[in-house]
């Protein structure tokens, strides 16, 4: 079990499938406020359902695609946070994550994000840029990449379908030099 410390009362733990009670109540009981921006609700509707998805996180990191991670904060799952695939020839990944309502407001997702870039992303898997993409009208979300950083590379039309219609992506990257720099000024 890979733990990534984040804050005195939070962490990062790699999703195994123990996990899966504690993911379904906290997906069961934000699925009208996740159902905004997630389209993948209609499909975890029973524990057996988010146990399937965490054993994909498993193999996903057995074959060297990355690893998801729960977001922990005062001994409960807040959300969580993982990488869709690896592209190791081009040394690049693209992020993902969502944390329940309770748990927003607390700088837990900006510190969970930092923490992964810094440990995974560019550290221990040397990678060489990481992307994330938001709907443009979910503002929580960009509010992360922009925090964080990260540059906005440009808007995706109608790039996901949401239950009943479309979305508008915004594209943001950040390069290991722009994270080193952004690191380097903030001790300074």
């Amino acid at each position: 079990m890979r733990r990534i410390p984040m804050t005195e009362d939070s962490h990062l733990k790699q999703l195994e499938p123990a996990d899966a009670a504690e993911m379904f109540w906290l997906t069961d009981t934000n699925r009208s406020y996740l159902r905004e921006w997630l389209p993948w609700l209609d499909y975890a509707r029973r524990v057996e359902d988010t146990a399937q998805f965490i054993q994909m996180t498993v193999n996903q990191h057995n074959n060297n695609q990355g690893t998801h991670y729960g977001i922990w904060h005062k001994g409960r799952l807040a959300g969580t946070l993982g990488v869709h695939n690896i592209d190791w020839i081009n040394k690049k990944t693209s992020i993902g994550y969502w944390l329940g309502a309770q748990f927003q407001g607390k700088g837990l997702m900006t510190e969970a994000v930092a923490a992964y870039i810094d440990r995974l992303i560019f550290g221990s898997w040397d990678l060489e840029k990481v992307t994330i993409q938001a709907a443009t009208a979910n503002y929580k979300s960009r509010s992360i990449p922009e925090r964080l950083g990260f540059q906005l590379e440009g808007v995706l039309r109608r790039n996901e379908f949401l239950y009943d219609h479309y979305v508008d992506h915004a594209v943001y990257s950040l390069l290991r030099e722009e994270w080193a720099e952004g690191r380097n000024r903030k001790k300074s």
